[in-house]
Order: C-alpha cells, then structure tokens, then sequence
C-alpha cells in the first residue's frame, strides 16, 4: 500500500517554489554503519566541498531559499537549520558525518552530495498518511530529554510533518522524533527529498535516481518505487 502524502495550501503559499520526491521501498536490509556506508560519507564531504568551491553552506542558493522559507514561518534560521544545511556544516568540520546506520548513511550522502534535504520514515511505524501543514502549536512531538521520554509541542504557525499520532518532524525538515526514525530493525522505509527554487527539478530527479540505486546495491531484492517530483506551482 502506497502511503499518502499531503502538502497543505498555507506551506504552498509561503513557499511557492517547493518540491518534493518520495521514493517508498519495501524489503530493505538495514543494520550497522559499513565501511562501504562509510566510504559514501566521506565521498559525499568531498563532493560538498567541490560544489560549494570555498563558500559556506548557507551561501549557496538553495540553502538561501530555505532560510527564506524558515524566515517565512517564524523560525530563526541561523540557529535552527534545515536538515541539509545543517549536515553540510558537519561534513565540512574535522569531525565530520556521523555514522548512524546503514539506511541512514545513505539517506545522509545523498543530502551532502546534492545539498539537498532528505528525510527517512519507517513506513511501518506511520500511522495513516503524512502531511505537511503550519501547526496550531496544540500537536504532540514525542522526543526524548536526558533519556526519558518526554513530549513538545510546535510553535503555532510552524511547519511540520505529521501522521495520525502527532508530529513527525518539527521545523519543515529540521529535527526527526524516534517514534518514525529508521532502525536497524527498519525493512520499509520512505525516503523524502525536498527542494526550494532555484534548484531545477531535474537536480531533485537526480538525486532520486542516486538513492535509489543505492537503496538497491545495498538492499538486492528490495521493492523501491519512485514517484514523480510534485511541485507546488
């Protein structure tokens, strides 16, 4: 069963220029980072410091969108970045990624690589659809605080990602709670790209088309289906 995803017409009209790509796959192996995963990683810092050709992470266009589109819905961009950005700044400091798990790694080499926020969901931990919506700040956000369980709520007028239970993903694409996160028990999972103008749509397909063969090198057997960017305009 395809899982559904919704993009509400309050996020349309902050950010016109959005886009995103689902790749849902079924029948994946996960487990602990290789050096294969590894290796990808530090391929992927190598390609980032290429594209950006001496700048800093924010200075490239596409992160200038998206600190525009945080700006749009309240938050503070310089302090709470997108996904992609935020990794970028890591792949290029001394200690560079971290290695998460396998499926993880390659979610997060692709996001360094394209400069592109990518997001991973444990299809079987989704209740009901996703949707991207402006929160009214009365959701549940289940995270975790000094170890225990504990739950947040997001600012009225945030963007978000949600299912049937509560908020998937505060800020657009800027922190995942563990109740979807993929695991090294994960087999389906749904990987997510998300793009602003000016990045070409034909970039976003690429970098798909990247993932997905990775998924499939690392996971022979699995079940990876593609769906068409859906864009906003």
């Amino acid at each position: 069963m395809t899982l559904t995803l919704t993009v509400s017409d309050e996020v349309r009209a902050i950010a016109p220029g959005f886009t995103h790509l689902a790749i849902e796959a079924h029948g994946l192996v996960n487990g602990p980072s290789t050096e294969a995963s590894s290796a990808l990683l530090d391929d992927a810092a190598r390609r980032l410091a290429t594209r950006l050709d001496g700048r800093a992470p924010h200075e490239d266009p596409h992160m200038v969108a998206w600190r525009a589109a945080y700006t749009a819905f309240g938050s503070k961009p310089s302090r709470t970045r997108n996904s992609a950005e935020a990794l970028a700044k890591r792949a290029l400091a001394d200690g560079g990624l971290p290695r998460i798990n396998l499926l993880v790694d390659l979610y997060n080499a692709i996001s360094v690589a394209h400069l592109i926020p990518v997001g991973g969901e444990d299809v079987d931990l989704i209740q009901g659809g996703m949707r991207l919506v402006r929160a009214t700040g009365g959701e549940d956000f289940v995270t975790v605080a000094g170890g225990e369980e504990a739950v947040e709520h997001p600012d009225a007028g945030e963007v978000v990602w949600c299912d049937e239970a509560g908020v998937t993903c505060r800020r657009w694409n800027w922190r995942q709670g563990p109740r979807t996160r993929l695991t090294e028990q994960t087999t389906s999972a749904l990987f997510l790209l998300e793009s602003l103008a000016p990045m070409p749509v034909a970039d976003v397909e690429s970098a798909g088309a990247e993932l997905t063969e990775l998924l499939e090198k690392f996971s022979p057997g699995a079940r990876v289906e593609v769906r068409a960017p859906e864009s906003a305009g």
